[in-house]
């Protein structure tokens, strides 16, 4: 089952003996960064975690499964987890 928002900050603060509405501020603000950094086109490093980048994906031809029909996909950027080794080593 997967961690909710709440559980999280919850866990945080129990770990931490920070209230529960500083880490909020924190999660929050790490959002920010993180989005302000991957808008850049700068890979975003969490030790332990793994690495975020984006990743750009070109223009394609895919097909409407329900008709058949081509479709064209625009091109996009998406973005990219990279676990880290000691992230994969844990859950093996």
């Amino acid at each position: 089952m997967p961690i909710s928002k709440d559980q999280l900050i919850t866990d945080i603060a129990e770990a931490t003996d920070l209230t529960k509405a500083n880490v909020r501020a924190v999660l929050e603000q790490l959002s920010e960064i993180v989005s302000d950094a991957l808008e850049n086109s700068d890979e975003v490093s969490l030790p332990g975690i793994g690495k975020l980048k984006v990743n750009a994906r070109p223009a394609r031809n895919g097909r409407n499964p329900q008709t058949g029909k081509a479709i064209a996909i625009a091109a996009k950027n998406a973005v990219k987890f990279v676990p880290a080794k000691a992230l994969t080593d844990a859950i093996n």
